[in-house]
């Protein structure tokens, strides 16, 4: 699934590619269930397309894989909106991004490692270069919990 990830991101025609390309570093996350032993270093790669600012909303599309909360293997392809705020006035000044996504991601422990949806809100601080992604992932499986999910974006493309 990893390699399909990145290929179908990649396949877009020259007049749907998106604006930038980002590198994602999926990273740590935070269980509001404290009583569990969940694994909270969630590290793996991921690439994000940013399509082009129309006005102050930015469209996505994002694939990636990364170590779950129950240190297995998880997948996922997402896309959704953002609404970007800037806080500053330069052209590659620092921005707020308040937005939400749905994802297909696949788990070991959960239908097998069939796709399942999930969806949440996000917010993102960051610049023309470099961003922090904080999302809220709801409790959606019988055995899961809410969290926080932190990855690091950096760019790594310009189109």
């Amino acid at each position: 699934m990893r390699t399909s990830i990145v290929f179908i991101c990649l396949l877009f025609s020259s007049e749907l590619l998106a604006d930038k390309l980002y590198l994602a570093f999926n990273g740590i996350s935070y269980h509001f269930d404290r009583s569990k032993n969940y694994n909270e270093t969630n590290l793996g790669p991921g690439l994000e397309y940013d399509f082009e600012q129309t006005g102050n909303w930015v469209s996505f599309i994002a694939g990636g894989t990364f170590r779950d909360s129950n240190n297995q293997d998880s997948n996922y392809l997402a896309g959704g909106g953002k609404y970007r705020i800037p806080l500053s006035s330069d052209r590659d000044g620092l921005y707020l991004d308040i937005g939400l996504t749905g994802v297909l991601m696949t788990r070991y422990d959960y239908k097998n490692n069939k796709p399942f949806p999930v969806a949440g809100p996000f917010i993102s601080v960051g610049n023309e270069y470099i961003a922090l992604n904080a999302a809220f992932i709801p409790e959606f499986l019988p055995k899961s919990t809410s969290l926080l999910y932190f990855q690091i974006m950096v760019r790594v493309l310009e189109f």
